[in-house]
């Protein structure tokens, strides 16, 4: 099952092909997406992207995850996270929303089981 692709994000709002619904924020991984919803686990800017923001999409075995930090990156990523993923054998890309996207959509067509949690806002 590979990746799917990303096809628009502008302020605000996310579509991933072969989905109807407009995310403001989302998860994706081989086989599907879903809204990335920050109150389910207590997130906020600051300290950021928590493990349990990642767990759902690191069970879907992913090898790469990529993170959107947001269109003016104001999303944090705290070391802790990160170190999470690489103990999961996991390779993680961190950066800002449009460009974590460009790097998602260039790997998933690659065939790269690559997940993502994107910020579509600030």
């Amino acid at each position: 099952m590979s990746s799917p692709e990303i096809a628009s994000l502008s302020w605000g709002q996310m579509k991933v092909k072969g989905c109807s619904t407009t995310y403001k924020d989302c998860k994706v991984w081989p086989g599907g997406s879903r809204t990335w919803d920050w109150r389910e686990t207590g997130t906020n800017h600051s300290p950021g992207v928590q493990p349990a923001d990642l767990e759902e999409v690191v069970k879907k075995g992913v090898k790469t995850m990529v993170i959107g930090r947001g269109m003016s990156e104001a999303l944090q990523v705290p070391p802790s996270t990160v170190d999470y993923l690489k103990k999961n054998g996991i390779d993680v890309l961190v950066l800002q929303t449009e460009k974590a996207v460009e790097e998602y959509n260039a790997l998933a067509a690659q065939g790269v089981r690559v997940g993502g949690v994107f910020h579509s806002t600030c």
